[in-house]
């Protein structure tokens, strides 16, 4: 009985922080070793469309930061009463409510959520294999890929990011976390790979 009831907290807790952030979201090891359904979800991605899971990852903790429900902050108005949000970004990958009923149209994904880690790294999968084919851009090309993430197809085949030096800065600041990303994996992916379950010590 006391095991039942010990189970049971447990599960709750679990089910109570599926959706925080990973304890060190600055290495790609231990995410996936606290989340191996994310591990999971990555890899599938990877080999489906070809984006690394360093990039995958790169992208997310710059959009949300691991946040399932993420949004962008509300205007202030008369700097005090909260106002509208910018846009309507949501999720772990901040994405448009356009961007992301284009995707669910274009991959028959009808119950696709961006608040679902799974459904959101097939969705920067695709967009990376949409990039790729109208602009070239290969899908380990982490600034490359980021900038057209940021400023859709059309705006990226236009060139918009060239006068915005604070998105540049950011292009490149996600392309070193995913170089950074890639080599903590290579230490790693085949412990991964082994155990279904993995924790790092």
């Amino acid at each position: 009985m006391r095991t039942r009831a010990l189970l049971l907290a447990v599960s709750v807790v679990s089910l109570g922080c599926a959706t925080s952030p990973p304890g060190n979201a600055y290495d790609i090891c231990v995410i996936f070793g606290e989340r191996h359904s994310w591990y999971r979800a990555a890899s599938r991605a990877h080999e489906k469309w070809g984006v690394s899971e360093a990039v995958q990852l790169a992208i997310i903790h710059q959009e949300s930061g691991f946040r399932a429900k993420a949004r962008p902050a509300r205007r202030r108005l008369l700097w005090v009463l909260p106002g509208r949000r910018p846009s309507s970004a949501y999720g772990y990958g901040q994405v448009l409510d356009s961007t992301w009923d284009l995707y669910r149209r274009a991959t028959g994904k009808r119950r696709a959520q961006r608040d679902d880690f799974g459904d959101v790294t097939d969705f920067i999968g695709w967009y990376a294999a949409e990039i790729r084919t109208r602009s070239g851009v290969a899908p380990d090309d982490a600034y490359s890929l980021y900038l057209a993430y940021h400023e859709g197809p059309l705006g990226f085949s236009r060139g918009t990011y060239r006068s915005k030096a604070w998105l540049l800065g950011i292009a490149q600041s996600v392309a070193v976390r995913a170089q950074r990303y890639q080599r903590q994996y290579a230490g790693c992916s085949e412990r991964l790979a082994r155990h279904r379950w993995w924790w790092p010590l």
